[in-house]
C-alpha cells in the first residue's frame, strides 16, 4: 500500500490543507504513532493545528503518560484519582499548571483573604543526569493551630533514615571539591509540585536546577538549594527547597545518600514564615501566579541572585535607619544632659 503524501493537498494560503492531509491517516495511527511520541508542549501545539488534531490531542491517556513519565511521583494511585476527579481537564490541566516555571503574582491581584486549604500535597522527584534518584508523595495537614503558628516546613525524609543513591564522587576525577560541587549543580534537578485540592490547582515551586551548592563547614554535608521568588503580603519572599546529601567524602568514596529534603518560605530578612502566612503566599502563587517557559538553564539562579541583591539592599536600608535613630537618641540625650547641667550651674 502506498504511503499517503502529506504535502500534496496543502498549498500556500490554504487554511484547511493541514486538516485535509491529516484526515488521510486513521485516528488510531495518529494517536499511537504521532501524538504519543510528542512531549507536553508539542502536544499542546499540535492541538491548535486543526480541529481533528485537537479532538485527538485532548485524550486523557496521552496526558497521563506525559505526566507520569516527566514526574514519576504522579503515578501514585492516590494522586491519579485526585487529578482525574478534581482537575477540570484531568492530566491536561495538571500539566498546564505544573510544567512551566511559576512566576510572581502581580501585587495588585494578591488576595490577602484567600481561604486556607485543608491540606497540601507535595509530589517530589529528584533526578541525577536524567535518572530518577527519589520520588515521593507527601500530604501535609494545614488546619491545626500548631501548624498555623509554627514556622512552615515540609520535610520528606527522616534524617535517621537516609535514602541511598547511585551518585558517586568518582564521576569527577581528582580531589577538586569545587569541581565536584559544580558537577552536582549542573546535573541534579528537582521538581516539587504543590497541589491544593480545594483550589483544584497545582504549581511547580522548584527552580529545577540548584541556585547554589555548598558544603556545610561543620558536618561536611552537601546542601543543594533550589529557590523560587514569590510575591508576599508586603514584600517579595523566597520559597526555598533544600536537599542535603552526605557520604561523598574522600575517605568514604562511596555512594551519596539523601538525608534531608525540605521546603520553607522565608522573607527578606531570612526569617522563616509561619504556616498561616505561608499558606496565603503559596495559595496566591498556585492560583494567581503566571506560568512561563524557562528560556535558559541559569534563569532560576539569576532570579535568586537578584533576590539576594534586594535582600542586601533591604538590610542596608534597615541598618541605615537604625544608625540614624541611634544618632537621634544620642543627640537628644546629650541635649537633655547639657540643659540640666547648665540649669544647675547657673541657678
Amino acid at each position: 500500500m502506498a504511503t499517503p503524501d502529506l504535502t500534496t493537498n496543502q498549498t500556500a494560503g490554504d487554511d484547511h490543507g493541514c486538516e485535509r492531509t491529516i484526515s488521510a491517516l486513521h485516528p488510531d495511527i495518529i494517536r499511537a504513532h504521532i501524538l504519543a511520541r510528542l512531549d507536553g508542549p508539542s502536544l499542546a501545539s499540535a492541538a491548535s493545528a486543526s480541529s481533528q488534531l485537537h479532538a485527538l490531542s485532548v485524550d486523557e491517556s496521552l496526558w497521563q503518560d506525559i505526566c507520569t513519565s516527566m514526574w514519576p511521583s504522579v503515578a501514585d494511585p492516590r494522586l491519579q484519582q485526585l487529578i482525574v476527579s478534581n482537575f477540570p481537564s484531568g492530566h491536561r490541566s495538571f500539566f498546564s499548571d505544573s510544567f512551566p516555571t511559576i512566576d510572581e503574582v502581580p501585587p495588585r491581584v494578591f488576595n490577602h483573604n484567600l481561604s486556607r486549604p485543608s491540606g497540601l500535597i507535595s509530589a517530589v522527584d529528584i533526578f541525577y543526569q536524567g535518572k530518577l534518584v527519589l520520588s515521593k508523595i507527601e500530604e501535609t495537614e494545614t488546619l491545626s493551630e500548631w501548624f498555623l503558628c509554627s514556622p512552615f516546613l515540609v520535610e520528606l525524609i527522616d534524617p535517621k533514615d537516609p535514602i541511598p543513591t547511585d551518585i558517586r564522587r568518582a564521576a569527577v576525577p581528582g580531589d577538586d571539591d569545587g569541581a565536584w560541587l559544580k558537577h552536582l549543580e549542573e546535573n541534579v534537578t528537582l521538581s516539587w509540585i504543590l497541589i491544593d485540592p480545594n483550589l483544584k490547582r497545582a504549581a511547580n515551586v522548584s527552580s529545577r536546577r540548584p541556585v547554589s551548592v555548598n558544603r556545610h563547614w561543620l558536618t561536611g554535608e552537601i546542601q543543594l538549594r533550589f529557590s523560587t521568588v514569590m510575591t508576599g503580603a508586603r514584600e517579595v519572599v523566597q520559597c526555598g527547597l533544600v536537599v542535603t546529601c552526605g557520604g561523598d567524602t574522600d575517605k568514604e568514596r562511596g555512594k551519596m545518600h539523601v538525608r534531608e529534603v525540605g521546603l520553607h518560605v522565608e522573607d527578606m530578612e531570612g526569617r522563616h514564615l509561619k504556616g498561616s502566612e505561608s499558606l496565603v503566599i503559596l495559595g496566591n502563587a498556585i492560583e494567581g501566579g503566571g506560568r512561563r517557559k524557562v528560556r535558559k538553564s541559569r534563569e532560576g539562579k539569576e532570579r535568586y541572585e537578584e533576590y539576594l541583591g534586594l535582600r542586601r539592599e533591604s538590610r542596608e536600608r534597615k541598618l541605615s535607619r537604625e544608625k540614624a535613630l541611634d544618632l537621634v537618641c544620642i543627640v537628644t540625650g546629650l541635649s537633655i544632659f547639657i540643659f540640666f547641667w547648665s540649669f544647675i550651674l547657673f541657678r
